[in-house]
């Protein structure tokens, strides 16, 4: 028994000894690799914080209306200042690029919403109707943070074609250092419910560069089912 206790101990101060001779850096446990990947809050799945707050939802602090999501009938915001002060110093510096945007559409009211909505539906249909324009009470243009632009070709007739004015082609490159997105996006549909609208801006504010830099929509962005 004591021979034993003696080969232990010996062994225990060859392996004390060995280890006192490295740094802690060096020293390896078996089976234990040192190598990792530090972790960074981008790789964290942090949900998104959708709230209710008055019948009006946000979505991490962003205001969301669409299809399925609506607006309180008497939500009457206006035009929103810091939305004014956005599209004004677009337009001021597309200007200075020789181009000429005017504002065709801001805030509606939901009546005007309806009997807007209700225009279109008896002109085209329902079905029709709801591709290209919101039901009262679903409008972007009710929360007073979106706005219809075009240039002094196509801004009557709000026309797809407006994509192929040099306006256009400025725009969607720089609407979001403004806070703006193109809020219904080509080959969108089946996700937003409306037809491409190439001259409908969405104002979004910070949150702007890093949604045009994903490519997505404000329903894939902020992951809204």
């Amino acid at each position: 028994m004591k021979a034993s206790k003696l080969i232990i101990a010996a062994l225990t101060a060859s392996v004390l000894t060995a280890c006192s001779s490295e740094t802690p850096e060096e020293i390896e446990a078996v089976g234990f690799t040192k190598s990792y990947e530090p972790l960074t809050f981008s790789d964290l799945d942090v949900p998104v914080n959708v709230e209710v707050i008055d019948g009006i939802t946000y979505a991490d602090g962003v205001l969301i209306v669409n299809k399925e999501i609506p607006l309180p009938a008497d939500y009457n915001p206006e035009m929103q200042p810091e939305v004014i002060d956005a599209y004004t110093a677009l337009f001021e510096d597309g200007a200075e690029q020789g181009l000429n945007f005017e504002l065709v559409s801001g805030f509606r009211s939901y009546d005007y919403q309806a009997g807007l909505y209700n225009n279109y539906v008896a002109q085209d249909g329902k079905e029709a109707a709801d591709r290209y324009s919101a039901e009262p009470g679903h409008s972007e243009h009710q929360t007073g943070l979106a706005i219809d632009v075009g240039s002094y070709d196509s801004a009557v007739l709000l026309q797809t074609s407006f994509e192929y004015t040099p306006e256009f082609q400025w725009l969607k490159d720089v609407a979001h250092e403004y806070g703006f997105i193109i809020r219904y996006m080509k080959g969108k549909e089946d996700i937003t419910g409306y037809m491409y609208e190439p001259w409908h801006l969405r104002y979004v504010g910070d949150k702007a560069p890093a949604i045009y830099e994903s490519g997505l929509t404000l329903e894939e962005y902020f992951e809204l089912d």
